[in-house]
């Protein structure tokens, strides 16, 4: 039988009457759950931010008793006492179908026992959120978090314009370490492209082939060759889904030298760690091949450049003409990548705020990457990200009701592991909750 989901009893009864808690206990080290648990912990959490259907996600007799409805009232009430749902704060793994799961809301943590059906799909079975510890968070609790992540972690919350009078951060750690930040490389190209649109150069209704492919991240490597594109569209993809080939495109159309000038003129304070300035195929075929990585990192500048044309000319935009570097491991994230610190991405950030055409704002704005009801706290939110093992970048344009800009970016590099992606994820949100 499915245990009843969030103790709806213990809910209601929340609601009526004051209760005290125990004082959070603080978590010891385990075991990482199996992957089977961890997809089904962050499926509930798909769930219950109405990302995912109950159906697909729970057994047929747990919904048998928790049919879709009930389970989105539960979830309703327990907001209403703790605060909006944030995420899977962490799950620890009892058995070989069960778990204890803890959900973080904004004003507390609900845990209790998770159990998967042993039959596949291992659909969840039941759930029960039966203790709700408050947290009692602050900045420097956040800071605290941060700072004890293996590798290397920078962070900035405060004013965009970092020089302005009485400019002081809620948050910095390391703000000026470059770092590398995978695909939020792809601001300079959206910034560059918005430039070029301004000087008359382009339109975003222009209409231009699908030349060139890449690897995943995105979907437009499995469009047909030669599908007729807008520069909106690839704008749009590369943004909002981090697509590489529409990446690729662009990049490659406004040319290598006018990216690398945008990435300049914003300030970039060290924009030697950035040129030549690599496509997303170029990087994926360095990155697959030590020995040509090898050439290429022992090359001066000029000799890099003559080893990225020559590579156009024998490969163009063929990703089956290179070997792809597997990337369950970090891979050369010190040497080729993407480079910026959190006050380079304030940089890019301010010019693309600074244009006149809203068009690369609104781009910026679809997928906002936070729960709905913090996007609500603030007049506009605008966000790109980038990752790969060993590398994770969150980076937030944000504009408050008074039309002040704020800038929250965070960065955090391992050479040596992949990394927990939800962590920072959940200590981005912790963080903007804490904004003055």
């Amino acid at each position: 039988m499915p245990r009843l989901s969030f103790a709806p009893v213990l809910a209601i009864a929340l609601l009526c009457a004051p209760v005290m808690f125990p004082a959070p206990v603080l978590a010891q080290e385990a075991t990482a759950p199996s992957p089977i648990l961890q997809m089904r912990a962050d499926d509930v959490a798909g769930v219950m931010r109405q990302e995912r259907d109950a159906r697909d996600v729970f057994g047929p007799q747990f919904l048998a008793e928790v049919p879709p409805e009930t389970f989105a009232q539960i979830v309703t009430q327990v907001t209403a006492q703790f605060g909006d749902f944030i995420g899977v704060e962490r799950i620890e793994q009892t058995g070989t179908y069960s778990a204890t799961i803890y959900l973080r809301f904004e004003n507390a943590i609900g845990s209790g026992p998770l159990t998967l059906d042993p039959t596949p799909p291992n659909k969840v079975a039941g759930l029960i959120l039966s203790s709700f510890v408050p947290i009692d968070d602050d900045l420097a609790k956040v800071r605290a978090d941060l700072e004890k992540l293996p590798g290397t972690v920078s962070a900035y919350f405060g004013p965009l314009d970092r020089a302005s009078p009485g400019a002081v951060p809620a948050l910095a750690i390391d703000p000026d370490g470059p770092l590398a930040v995978g695909s939020t490389f792809k601001l300079y190209v959206l910034s560059a492209l918005a430039r070029s649109i301004a000087l008359g150069e382009h339109s975003w209704g222009d209409v231009v082939p699908l030349d060139r492919r890449s690897f995943p991240s995105g979907k437009m490597h499995l469009w047909p060759e030669g599908s007729p594109v807008t520069l909106h569209t690839l704008a749009m993809q590369m943004v909002t889904i981090s697509d590489n080939t529409a990446t690729d495109v662009l990049f490659h159309m406004l040319g290598r030298e006018a990216v690398e000038a945008e990435m300049r003129a914003s300030g970039h304070a060290t924009p030697q760690m950035m040129t030549p300035m690599l496509s997303t195929l170029e990087l994926f075929a360095l990155k697959g091949s030590p020995g040509n990585r090898r050439k290429y990192l022992a090359a001066d500048q000029a000799g890099k450049r003559f080893i990225l044309a020559d590579f156009e000319d024998d490969v163009g935009g063929n990703p089956d003409e290179i070997t792809p570097p597997r990337f369950s491991q970090p891979t050369a994230i010190d040497t080729i990548e993407w480079f910026a610190s959190t006050g380079d991405l304030a940089g890019i950030m301010a010019r693309l705020i600074a244009l006149d055409d809203p068009t690369a704002r609104q781009i910026l704005a679809v997928a906002p990457a936070m729960p709905p009801s913090l996007v609500d706290d603030w007049a506009y939110v605008g966000y790109k990200g980038g990752s790969e093992p060993g590398v994770l970048n969150l980076t937030w344009v944000l504009q408050d009701r008074d039309g002040d800009w704020h800038l929250l970016a965070l960065s955090w590099n391992d050479p040596d592991a992949p990394l927990d992606h939800s962590k920072m994820e959940l200590i981005a949100q912790r963080l903007i909750r804490l904004a003055p």
